[in-house]
């Protein structure tokens, strides 16, 4: 991973619903606080780097409230995409990193907005239980072939199911990676891979 000299940062505004993404040059990010406000004017993300961290205030579409969240300053400056998510849902509400994959992967959580607001905002246990068992089962038949492994050099892992994906985690460096796992481009996405490589120390 490379470090870029701007980074792309999305979220979805509770109060009019469009996605908010925004280009920042990485050197005005970490030389003072940063909020990025949505053009409606009723919500904005808050960006600070701190000593060896960067912390955000997030607004959240699902719960309504801001989260405060943080990662490496190593994470935020080189990862293709981070995702941040609701504590209470388990549902993304922020993406940082490179444009391709941040506008990605905001596209793929304005579907599963979609899909859970047809649904009336009835939630189940999962945003899509029959996506959610097609994820799941890709993952199995991958792992049972060991094509689930770390940059650290560990193919030991373990996992954690949330209502619309599933985080890998290395059980050496304790490096995640999230799967999407609540529309059927996701199922489509998995698919198509016969590896899947947590993003561990070795390239932090």
């Amino acid at each position: 991973m490379s470090q870029e000299k701007t980074r792309f940062l999305s979220y979805i505004c509770p109060r009019c619903r469009q996605s908010v993404i925004v280009e920042k040059d990485v050197f005005a990010l970490a030389a003072s606080p940063t909020r990025i406000q949505c053009p409606c004017g009723h919500s904005e993300l808050d960006v600070e780097f701190l000593p060896q961290r960067v912390r955000l205030k997030v607004p959240c579409l699902y719960c309504g409230r801001e989260h405060l969240v943080s990662c490496s300053s190593t994470a935020f400056l080189r990862e293709k995409a981070l995702a941040f998510s609701c504590a209470q849902s388990g549902v993304d509400c922020c993406y940082v990193g490179e444009e391709g994959p941040v506008y990605a992967a905001t596209a793929r959580l304005e579907q599963a907005l979609d899909k859970l607001e047809d649904e009336g905002g009835e939630r189940g246990v999962f945003l899509d239980e029959m996506v959610m068992e097609e994820v799941l089962s890709e993952i199995r038949d991958i792992a049972a072939r060991d094509g689930i492994s770390c940059t650290c050099g560990s193919h030991s892992w373990t996992f954690q199911v949330n209502y619309s994906s599933v985080d890998l985690i290395c059980k050496e460096c304790g490096a995640q990676m999230r799967i999407p796992a609540g529309t059927a481009d996701d199922i489509d996405d998995i698919c198509c891979k016969t590896r899947l490589l947590i993003r561990g120390k070795e390239n932090q």
